[in-house]
């Protein structure tokens, strides 16, 4: 069963954890809020629509992450093709093939995870 590594570490989870994963977050924010922004522009979104799918999505990807040691950010390879979805389909059409896309994922019990 899929289960966010979140719920599990929570009982282990100290205050020097806190303190390294508080600077971890901000050295990907460092890279990922300025990329986001770039691949927004490249793309035809507005750089406020790329800032916050890049907080909303850092932010799912850590709460329902499977791994503790995982990072998640924009990707500089994905421009083409968010760039030909919303050339076709709009922001809202990006909107709604990533929801399919991820809901496609839950309902196998997780993209990624190990048979």
């Amino acid at each position: 069963m899929l289960r966010p590594q979140l719920l599990t570490s929570l009982s282990t989870y100290s205050k020097a954890t806190l303190r390294a994963d508080f600077f971890a977050g901000i050295t990907v924010a460092m890279v990922a809020l300025p990329l986001s922004l770039a691949i927004a522009i490249a793309s035809g979104a507005t750089p406020a629509q790329g800032l916050i799918t890049a907080i909303v999505a850092g932010f799912l990807i850590s709460a329902l992450g499977g791994s503790t040691v995982q990072i998640g950010g924009p990707t500089g390879a994905f421009i083409v093709v968010v760039a030909g979805v919303i050339a076709q389909y709009g922001y809202d059409g990006l909107v709604l093939a990533t929801a399919m896309a991820g809901g496609s994922c839950w309902s196998r019990a997780g993209c990624g995870q190990a048979a």
